[in-house]
């Protein structure tokens, strides 16, 4: 059997309405071209109103396009993707293959855009995530002052005992116990990513300062005390001048 190409294998209605500008829809419907004819002026612009919350846009769309290529034009003042926007035109949520000039979209058009609450919950998580992440840098970056003026004190220790200088042991273990504290803050923050990165840090500088002040204690308690002496000058007692007396 042979097929028939070209005009040959459509129907009537088929080549009637490629020649007129018309396009056959699932169905059988026949509707108009969406797309431009050659020869024929491009369709008219439009200008509709957005209202997005407290925020006001006015954009230049073609009347035949579509309200999913509308979301396309209103990405960059919104800052939502297409995917995130709902479009709302007389009090009716529109789908992205519906028309503008189709639903009645004129020039001045009111047109309500809103977030997507799927979208709007994920960003609001995002912000309580970031929130959050901001919270632990802070806290991380507070401890980690303290541990560093810790520190100091642990290589001041460590310089004074290797000079041979005993050191108290009830000196070092307050040293310690200071310490622990900044590792039970540390232990308490809930933290990710980078912050998480810090905080283990300074828990390991902790560790570290704690094992090292544990060495010194006992390189301390084997030093004998450093006793100072004293040697007093004498001197000998003032000699008394004997005066004479005259009358």
């Amino acid at each position: 059997m042979m097929r028939r190409s070209g005009s040959e294998g459509r129907s009537a209605e088929e080549t009637w309405g490629v020649a007129a500008g018309w396009e056959m829809r699932p169905g059988g419907l026949l509707v108009q071209q969406r797309a431009p004819v050659p020869g024929k002026p491009p369709p008219p612009q439009v200008r509709v109103r957005i209202s997005h919350g407290a925020a006001r846009y006015v954009v230049s769309v073609s009347s035949i396009a579509t309200f999913g290529e509308l979301k396309k034009l209103l990405t960059a003042d919104s800052g939502l993707q297409p995917a995130e926007q709902r479009l709302l035109y007389k009090g009716k949520q529109r789908g992205d293959s519906e028309y503008l000039d189709a639903c009645g979209v004129k020039n001045r058009s009111k047109i309500v855009l809103v977030e997507d609450s799927t979208s709007l919950e994920r960003r609001y998580t995002e912000i309580r995530k970031n929130a959050r992440m901001q919270s632990a840098h802070r806290a991380v970056s507070t401890i980690s002052l303290e541990v560093d003026k810790l520190a100091d004190q642990v290589t001041t220790i460590e310089k004074s005992i290797k000079n041979g200088n005993k050191v108290t042991e009830v000196q070092i273990t307050t040293l310690i116990e200071l310490l622990m504290r900044q590792a039970v803050r540390l232990d308490s923050i809930s933290a990710e990513g980078d912050a998480s990165s810090q905080r283990n840090l300074q828990a390991k500088r902790v560790q570290k300062c704690v094992e090292t002040l544990d060495v010194l204690k006992v390189s301390s308690s084997k030093l004998k005390p450093v006793v100072v002496t004293t040697n007093w000058e004498t001197f000998d007692p003032p000699t008394t001048t004997q005066w004479e007396y005259f009358e």
